[in-house]
């Protein structure tokens, strides 16, 4: 090697002066002008109330300006192929490095999407079992259950020289089970929710949802098809009636001289309801679907997905099927076992694939785990696994509340992963609320000091020791610590469950109290959603009870759709409003009859650019308030409907209560989002912007007006600051003490120290799990310390 001769140190070279990202001027969102300067190869913390703005900086603007940078590297051609991102309302962003976004979005509900297929380790299994299984049975594509078998043969024509018919024929060996097509489970139709047998066609026998008696494309093509008798029971049709009724191929028929077409009644629903996604439809649709769908493991494969021939071949008496199955810990050992010098880089990229699950805490999954049933903290966790061992550096990471769905025991493991990205020269950028994250930043940005308009501004930046002595929200709350009660409810009644075997249960009897604020905690992978969701909101004991479940399902909805309309809302808004007037209510709708002519409603008018990011500009006929002009003209206690919709819930809550403007209806729901801390939310904000932990609420305040004794909630703390976890456990105890029973499925700890009643599941994960460990009250989960869950609730409420 070369020596340095001189003796001087040298100067800083050129290159490594730009270690901040420089942000200047950043208005996304409800951010006010916000400036800022991280450190490069650091771990930095974004923190603060829900809604103050940590989303709009990290992602909608650091990290959506690093992918679109990066998106105009490539052609013109391969551009229009990519999702436009627009360039973020900022001044100036220098210093950015690549962005790899690890966020909480869900993987797709695709039901042959799994977690073998989504990181890619089935794929490596079947290449393993195209090489060594036995007996051979093709190549990678036999043991794939999204690939069909296919066969063809006939004749071709090849155009060179002389045209010639030449016969030939195709086939390709696919892993897909014929009978499920790679589902896993295959649909029966319960007929008696589709009709009643006892009436007739005339008599109105259907009971599908919108299927009305006089409906033209619906009842009328069934009643005057010919191939039934409208007038005759359906329990009296013949067996060719009812094969005609239930199962007869498309064919056209004439209904007052109309071509109408007409199919069996099982694939017209399969088409209209069984076949769309049901996250998309409507409340009452989806409630049908689930009342008439059963969905049960298929006959043929066994719920594995794969056709007979992929399930023959083995290595070492297992197919890959079996794999799957087995839980990713419990493959790893397996394929350490397996000596193949022939497939040695393989095997070596697998193993470090399966080792990464363990040791971000999966290891209790299987591979045939269907994606859309993680939670969101699995979720993203699955999505980290690819990028640990990767050899990428000077890679800025963002996270979006890593530690969401985490037990106190697991959240070290994730602060470890953290810190070893960084420690590779990596920038690493953290959205969190949990205190033993924020306790491991190099740097900590803490935005508010308050939430939607009352936030957007850098309350504080700096050390975490510097923070604690800042007067923020943050600062004031980082070391809160919630207390044991003095005094617990006493239940008023059980849920018992009985033999609950869903997923990895192992045959647990357990009475949930009734009347009380009881928690379901333990390790993630426990079993917790199992017995709460698996076992108890399908049982009928407690549809007799009324149940109510708030689970972490995304609220779908567009640019168009906002808290008012999601909450049914502007429903009594838009009657009142015609009822002063004396117009129709659709007036009221930017999606209806009020709608601006030349924006449609939008508020917006966008400008097509071709393969760039379309340009959107406020509508300069309505100037963005997505009505036409005449329909501001009518008003309601002195304020048209865009001035209604401009009003945050807190000013919209006391303007409903009294005077002209008094509309009971609407003043219950704005109490409710009132409760679950979205005060300051505007009743037109459309949903697209909001947080993640916004959602949720959003969600819980709809769903506090249904008519029900027993409330599950799935982690409410979610995106929660630890300021706002106070005021969710003030709406629990409200709801308790109205007369409600609610269940909580949570881990943190204040939750936990405010039950009544604790069900600790474990005492690990996957089959180390499934067992109830603990219940009882917290004082006696503190005083036992028997279980993990308990070491750590000790800890905590000790300080």
């Amino acid at each position: 090697m070369a020596k340095r001769t001189d003796t001087q140190s040298p100067a800083t070279h050129a290159a490594d002066r730009h270690d901040l990202i420089r942000v200047h001027g950043a208005r996304e969102n409800n951010l006010k002008d916000v400036s800022i300067e991280l450190p490069k190869r650091r771990l930095t913390v974004f923190t603060g109330v829900s809604g103050s703005g940590k989303s709009s900086l990290v992602f909608d603007t650091v990290a959506a300006e690093s992918q679109r940078l990066i998106n105009e590297t490539y052609s013109s051609f391969v551009q229009g192929f990519m999702p436009n991102v627009g360039r973020p309302e900022v001044d100036v962003l220098d210093g950015l490095t690549t962005a790899i976004v690890v966020d909480q979005q869900p993987m797709g509900a695709d039901p042959r999407s799994t977690v073998g297929t989504a990181t890619d380790t089935n794929a490596m299994l079947r290449v393993l079992y195209s090489r060594l299984g036995k007996p051979h049975i093709g190549g990678p594509a036999a043991f794939a259950f999204n690939v069909p078998s296919v066969k063809a043969a006939g004749a071709i024509t090849v155009e060179k020289g002389n045209k010639k018919a030449v016969k030939a024929t195709f086939s390709r060996t696919g892993g897909m089970c014929p009978r499920c097509e790679g589902r896993g489970s295959v649909s029966d139709i319960d007929l008696s929710q589709l009709y009643d047998d006892s009436k007739s066609l005339s008599e109105g026998a259907f009971t599908i949802p919108g299927w009305k008696s006089d409906s033209f494309w619906t009842v009328r093509v069934y009643a005057e098809s010919g191939f039934v008798d409208p007038d005759k029971p359906i329990r009296k049709y013949t067996k060719q009636e009812m094969q005609d009724f239930l199962y007869h191929e498309a064919v056209k028929v004439k209904v007052d001289g109309v071509n109408l077409t007409y199919e069996g009644l099982i694939p017209k629903v399969q088409k209209s309801f069984f076949s769309k996604d049901r996250d998309a439809l409507q409340p009452h649709i989806r409630a049908f679907v689930d009342r008439a769908a059963t969905f049960t493991d298929c006959p043929e494969c066994e719920g594995t997905r794969l056709a007979e021939g992929a399930r023959s071949s083995k290595i070492k008496r297992k197919s890959i099927a079996d794999l799957c199955r087995m839980e990713i810990r419990d493959l790893a050992e397996w394929v350490r076992g397996l000596d193949e010098p022939s497939v040695a880089p393989l095997l070596t990229a697998l193993r470090h694939s399966l080792d990464s699950f363990v040791e971000i805490g999966l290891g209790y999954l299987s591979l045939d785990r269907p994606t859309g049933t993680l939670s969101g903290g699995e979720a993203q966790r699955v999505k980290l696994i690819q990028h640990l061992g990767s050899s990428l550096t000077d890679v800025t990471y963002v996270f979006d509340e890593p530690t969401i769905g985490l037990h106190p025991h697991d959240i070290q493991r994730m602060n470890s992963l953290l810190l070893r990205l960084r420690d590779k020269g990596n920038t690493v950028l953290v959205v969190e609320h949990k205190p033993e994250t924020i306790a491991i930043a190099d740097h900590v940005v803490d935005l508010g000091p308050g939430a939607g308009t009352a936030g957007g501004t850098v309350c504080y930046e700096g050390t975490l020791e510097g923070m604690r002595k800042a007067d923020t929200v943050t600062g004031r709350h980082l070391d809160d610590r919630a207390t044991l009660k003095d005094t617990v409810r006493k239940a008023e009644g059980k849920l018992p469950i009985r033999g609950a075997k869903t997923h990895n249960l192992r045959n647990v009897n357990v009475d949930i109290p009734l009347g009380v604020l009881c928690v379901v905690t333990g390790v993630a992978g426990s079993g917790k959603s199992s017995l709460v969701h698996g076992s108890l909101v399908n049982d009928p004991a407690a549809a007799e009870a009324g149940v109510v479940s708030i689970d972490q399902s995304t609220i779908r909805g567009s640019r168009r759709s906002n808290p008012a309309t999601y909450t049914g809302l502007l429903e009594p808004i838009r009657k009142a409003f015609a009822k002063v007037n004396g117009v129709k209510p659709a007036l009221f709708s930017a999606n209806s009859e009020g709608a601006c002519p030349n924006c449609n409603g939008a508020g917006v008018t966008f400008t097509d650019l071709g393969f760039m990011q379309s340009v959107s500009s406020p509508c300069e006929e309505c100037e963005g308030k997505r009505f036409q002009a005449s329909v501001l003209e009518y008003h309601l206690g002195g304020r048209d409907i865009s001035e209604v919709l401009t009003m945050s819930v807190d000013e919209a809550e006391e303007f409903f209560a009294t005077g002209e403007a008094r509309i009971p209806a609407a003043h219950r729901i704005l109490q409710r989002l009132s409760d679950v801390g979205l005060g300051y939310l505007t009743l037109g904000q459309p949903l697209t912007t909001l947080s993640g932990g916004e959602r949720q609420r959003l969600k819980l305040a709809t769903h506090m007006g249904e008519k029900g004794g027993v409330y599950i909630l799935d982690e409410p703390t979610t995106g929660l600051h630890l300021a706002d976890v106070e005021q969710l456990l003030g709406l629990l105890d409200r709801l308790v003490d109205s007369g409600k029973s609610v269940i909580v499925v949570e881990h943190h700890q204040a939750v936990m120290a405010h039950a009544d009643w604790i069900i600790d599941l474990g005492p690990g994960a996957g089959h180390d799990g499934g067992k109830i460990v603990f219940e009882g009250t917290p004082a006696e989960l503190v005083e036992a310390g028997s279980t993990l869950t308990g070491e750590h609730l000790a800890e905590y409420v000790k300080g």
